[in-house]
Parts: C-alpha cells; sequence; structure tokens
C-alpha cells in the first residue's frame, strides 16, 4: 500500500499561522506531511524534517537537495532539543507536527517486522540501526515483564495467558519471525475481536516497547513546548488511546497552569497557563477511511504557546 498521509490538509492547515516561519516535521515518514507544508510556505520559510527510520531519511535527504529550506535531522524526536539547538532556533519555532505510530511503508516491508500478516525477521525496531531487536528481547524477557508490556502498551486483556505461551514455546524453539510469533499468539488466544487479528495488540505493544514510544513522546511534548515562541503552534496526530491520552493530559495541564490548592486565592494569570488548545479533537471523516482504512483511528489535536 503507497503511504498516505492521515489528515494532510486538516494538519497543515492548522499548523501554518506564518508563511516566513519555522517548521518541525518531527515524524518524516515519507515526506506527505513535509512536501504539504512546503507547498505553504513561502521562500523565507525553513522546515527541519526529523525521523528514526533510516530509509524515511534517506528521502530526507533526497528532499533537502531539491529544497535549500529544508534542513535533516536523524534520531528520535525525543531528541528535538538537540535538533533545534543545532540550528540555533530554541524558541524560536513557530510549529511542530508530529504524526505517530507506524507508517505504511514499514508495515508493508516484511523485514522490517512490525506485520502479523507478512513473514519476515522479528525487529520492529524503527531505527535499524541502534537497539535490541524484538527477536532477542522477546528471547530473554521474563515471564511477568513480557506480559506487563502486552497489558500496558497493548491494554491485552490476556496479556498473562498469550506471556506464558511465548515462554513456553521459545523453550522448545528459537521464535525469528512474525508468521511464527503471530500463529503462537494466535493459539493462544481464548477470544478474538471482530475483525481484528488476535495478535493485533500484542505486536502494538512489543513494537511500543521496542522503540521507547510512549516514553519518547513525553519528553518531546515538553521539549517542543520549549522550542516553540509564543504564538507558536503544535499538532499532533495520535492513532491509539495510549498515545492520545498522552497529548491531551499534557495539553490540559499546561491550559491549566501552576498546580496550586483549590482554595488559594490566586487569579487565572498567576497560574501562569502556557497552552490554550485551538479548536477540539479533529477524527477522521468516512471518506478518508474509505480511501485508507489504516487512518480509521486517527485523532489530531492542536495547541497553541502563550507564555
Amino acid at each position: 500500500m503507497q503511504h498516505q498521509s492521515v489528515l494532510l490538509e486538516q494538519a497543515v492547515a492548522a499548523l501554518i499561522t506564518d508563511k516566513n516561519g519555522f517548521y518541525i516535521d518531527g515524524t518524516f515518514g515519507r515526506g506527505g506531511h513535509s512536501k504539504q507544508i512546503l507547498k505553504e510556505l513561502s521562500e523565507l520559510g525553513r522546515l527541519l524534517v526529523i525521523d528514526k527510520d533510516p530509509d524515511a531519511i534517506v528521502l530526507a535527504h533526497e528532499l533537502a537537495e531539491k529544497d535549500k529550506r529544508v534542513s535533516v535531522f536523524h534520531g528520535s524526536f525525543e531528541a528535538l532539543q538537540k535538533a533545534v539547538d543545532d540550528l540555533g532556533n530554541m524558541g524560536k519555532v513557530t510549529g511542530i507536527l508530529l504524526d505517530l505510530g507506524v507508517s505504511s511503508p514499514q508495515l508493508d516491508d516484511a523485514q522490517r517486522g512490525f506485520s502479523f500478516n507478512k513473514d519476515g525477521p522479528l525487529d520492529m525496531r524503527m531505527n535499524t540501526a541502534s537497539g535490541i531487536t524484538a527477536e532477542t528481547w522477546l528471547a530473554q524477557v521474563g515471564e511477568k515483564a513480557l506480559a506487563d508490556v502486552l497489558y500496558l502498551f497493548g491494554e491485552e486483556r490476556y496479556s498473562r495467558r498469550i506471556a506464558r505461551e511465548i515462554c513456553k514455546h521459545r523453550e522448545q524453539d528459537a521464535i525469528n519471525s512474525t508468521l511464527q510469533l503471530a500463529e503462537i499468539i494466535k493459539q493462544a488466544h481464548p477470544k478474538w475481536e471482530r475483525n481484528k487479528h488476535p495478535a493485533t495488540r500484542s505486536f502494538q505493544a512489543i513494537r511500543i516497547f521496542i522503540n521507547n514510544e510512549l516514553s519518547d513522546l513525553q519528553k518531546a511534548l515538553t521539549v517542543m513546548l520549549e522550542a516553540l515562541s509564543i504564538g507558536g503552534r503544535f499538532v499532533v496526530i495520535s492513532f491509539h488511546s495510549l498515545e492520545d491520552r498522552i497529548v491531551k493530559q499534557f495539553i490540559q495541564k499546561e491550559i491549566k497552569g501552576g498546580d496550586f490548592p483549590v482554595d488559594l486565592p490566586i487569579t487565572q494569570a498567576q497560574l501562569n497557563p502556557r497552552l490554550k488548545a485551538i479548536g477540539k479533537a479533529v477524527k477522521v471523516d468516512a471518506e478518508e477511511i474509505n480511501a485508507n482504512v489504516r487512518s480509521r483511528s486517527a485523532i489530531m489535536r492542536i495547541a497553541e504557546k502563550i507564555a
């Protein structure tokens, strides 16, 4: 499946407030959002693109060769402060976009190990140049720790049962392929959700853990707030409840400001709120879901820095 950037026009329209500004696409992927941002910027505008994936960075450098407004940083958006500091733009960023999760090219490439429908090595790293693979981790993780990951990051209600079967199986034979793991989970899963592969939640959980996705997001949100100029915006597109909850709670906390006792006589301004929400959460409409079924769970939140 060709990669289709989710909420493309809506995200970029919400992000761009100054055509001469400095923007960041923290999840370049295959460049869909970045190219749309560049269409909206003037010759004075600038765009920094960031991605963990070496394949994405190759495409990012190709774009930068064609468009001198583009700078490239290879790494997680968790390292956003270094990326912005290198350009001397901390506190001067006009807008930041994050499109979370895994892209269609990553899912469709069996060698990346993200898909439970295609046979390939159990890798699951977004940055294939560093970190531990899913195969190595599954070979050594304890049963309780595995169950915890499946439950916390995949919201898998049968996490203990699945973890027990994985650990039992690896005592007899190494688990080194995606279809092998998917079949173990399938056999262990007592109740399948309608229209959902029984390994969906477990694969999601392992991928999130291997790539530190939620902790990276939490760190990035704090840095994003410091990186933005007053009036600057961030736009975050999430694809499951755990990501969206982190983004929602962060925005709510920064809208509220300081955490003082409720009976303390202080004004709203003294609470020092730093963000305001721009509109309500945006979900994908039926037309986009029909064109790209993988967009169905997307939810976008927009916030603007006010202090």
